[in-house]
């Protein structure tokens, strides 16, 4: 899968069959903003395109790529819009559900691997132990694509027993859950990550898992550290969105000037200088970004277990990668000037979507003490990398 090339997207032609679902993608962009979540079409054109047995295993039926080939593909959908981007990567969920015991995954993927998980972790709420497995009932947040799920995972925590305290997540069918609709926010408006409540839905045992424990599934892809990974996958939306404001303002400088008379923006000095700028410090991440990827993936398919240097790197690539999508995006909007700050505009969206992504709690502030701790050789801290 070669879904992006230096950094842009591949040239639509008959090669390239992912590429009208992208313009389509761009195109909608407003909408899905409107609406608050993408459109149920648009979610089963991703399902369709494959999206969501990219990770799957082979055994049923999935694609089982590799995590660099799943993180340009979810690159590539949101330089089309974060919003798409953001719920197109929420395939990465198979590496989550890996630690079900292997009855539940034969269920989950016994008519197919084009099964779409979302959910809410936090706040865990207490579930309480019943005849036939667990009584769950509570509120969660961020249920970020939940409206085009299949099924849907939601925190708990059970008082007791050797799991005590650790982040468990209960596996439901979609339709036992309500999504209420409150997602009014500033930025990645299209990703649907509305409130989740659930009243007293008795899930098996069987379909609970230790978020980040131990995969039932054999193979490298599912001994790729699964939280790295998962901070990955929102990184990497930050990476594309970036990637869409450059282009963006790389292509209306030359063609707008000033009502002050001032020569158009490509013929500036200072937009000449930091449009290079710009340009260098996305590929640098990028390049740091994929090539940890690459790294620890080339150790597990060797064999080999994979050191807490590497995957501090994943963590600490992911978190950079980010932070650097969110500068890149800034760049551009202070040089287009009045023309960026339209609602409506592409500069503005990407912006307020770059902004978003570092907020996650995954690429927070935080993540950077952490890494520095690991790479100064001190104890990390707990639940890093």
């Amino acid at each position: 899968m070669n879904y992006v090339e230096a950094g842009r997207p591949v040239a639509a032609d008959a090669a390239d069959p992912f590429a009208p679902l992208l313009a389509e993608i761009s195109a909608r962009r407003a909408e899905f903003s409107e609406q608050q979540q993408l459109s149920e079409d648009v979610v089963e054109k991703l399902r369709a395109a494959g999206v969501y047995r990219a990770l799957v295993p082979r055994i049923f039926g999935g694609d089982e790529c590799s995590p660099a080939d799943f993180l340009r593909m979810i690159e590539r959908i949101s330089i089309a819009d974060g919003s798409a981007g953001w719920v197109a990567s929420f395939g990465i969920s198979v590496l989550y559900l890996a630690s079900l015991p292997m009855e539940t995954l034969n269920e989950i993927y016994g008519n197919g691997p084009d099964v779409i998980f979302a959910g809410g972790l936090f706040p865990p709420q207490k579930a309480e132990v019943v005849d036939g497995g667990l009584k769950v009932t509570g509120k969660w947040k961020f249920g970020s694509g939940s409206t085009g799920a299949d099924l849907i995972g939601v925190g708990i925590k059970v008082d007791g027993g050797q799991n005590a305290g650790l982040p468990r997540m209960a596996v439901m069918p979609a339709k036992k859950v309500k999504v209420v609709p409150n997602w009014e926010v500033n930025g990645l408006k299209g990703t649907g990550s509305h409130d989740l409540v659930v009243e007293g839905v008795v899930v098996p045992e069987s379909w609970t898992f230790i978020r980040g424990g131990k995969a039932t599934l054999d193979g490298p892809l599912y001994r790729y550290p699964s939280m790295g990974f998962a901070a990955q996958v929102l990184a990497v939306v930050g990476l594309g969105v970036a990637r869409a404001a450059l282009d963006e303002i790389t292509s209306i400088a030359g063609g707008r000037g000033s009502i002050t008379g001032a020569p158009v923006l490509a013929d500036r000095a200072y937009v000449q200088i930091e449009i290079a700028k710009a340009e260098a410090a996305l590929r640098s991440a990028r390049a740091f970004f994929y090539e940890a990827t690459e790294t620890a993936w080339q150790k597990l398919v060797a064999g080999e277990t994979l050191p807490i240097e590497d995957i501090n790197l994943i963590r600490l690539a992911a978190s950079h990668v980010a932070r650097v999508g969110s500068d890149v995006a800034g760049i551009a909007y202070k040089l287009s000037g009045t023309t960026g700050i339209y609602t409506a505009h592409p500069i503005a969206r990407h912006l307020q979507d770059a902004m978003v992504v570092v907020q996650h709690a995954f690429l927070s502030e935080g993540t950077w003490q952490s890494a520095g701790r690991v790479l100064l050789g001190l104890e990390s801290a707990p639940g890093f990398p």
